[in-house]
């Protein structure tokens, strides 16, 4: 088993402490969520809540609770891993991505060329990451405020 040195758990900057930080808030949203479904309709965006006279934006999850399940669901990814549904409701983005890379591994598309800056993809793709669960963590501790003002202060209302 790989150990993890506490230098770089303590270091800000790493990608463990990232992982931490984006699990620690869905967890967070998750424990403070009691009834998800109270969710549903209620815009993401807070500036479409007060203006309800602009359509929602089609290409964006339409309300908090999608996105609540996007976020527990890419945590659960992590996690947990790739591992196959027994109750398949289809695969998910990262099981596709790991296919479509095995495919193209059996087929030859995966020339030598291309492994020889292994170190640049590994930089390119670890930025991506990076970027990507700071965004996820900050939503999942954004919903999670909405919850708490919206419907935890009793100002739900639909």
């Amino acid at each position: 088993m790989m150990q993890i040195s506490s230098d770089s758990v303590g270091n800000k900057h790493s990608l463990i402490n990232v992982m931490h930080r984006f699990i620690a808030a869905t967890n967070n949203m998750d424990e403070t969520i009691m009834v998800p479904s109270l969710l549903r309709d209620m815009p993401l965006d807070e500036q479409q809540a007060n203006n309800n006279n602009e359509p929602p934006c089609s290409n964006k999850q339409r309300d908090m609770y999608e996105h609540y399940l996007l976020l527990k669901s890419i945590k659960n990814d992590m996690e947990w891993g790739l591992l196959k549904r027994e109750v398949s409701s289809g695969a998910s983005f990262l099981e596709m991505a790991v296919k479509q890379e095995e495919q193209q591994a059996v087929k030859g598309d995966i020339h030598v060329d291309d492994n020889a800056d292994l170190q640049h993809q590994f930089h390119y793709h670890l930025r991506g990451l990076f970027g990507v669960l700071s965004k996820l963590t900050m939503q999942a501790d954004h919903l999670t405020n909405r919850y708490k003002r919206e419907i935890g202060g009793g100002n739900f209302m639909r």
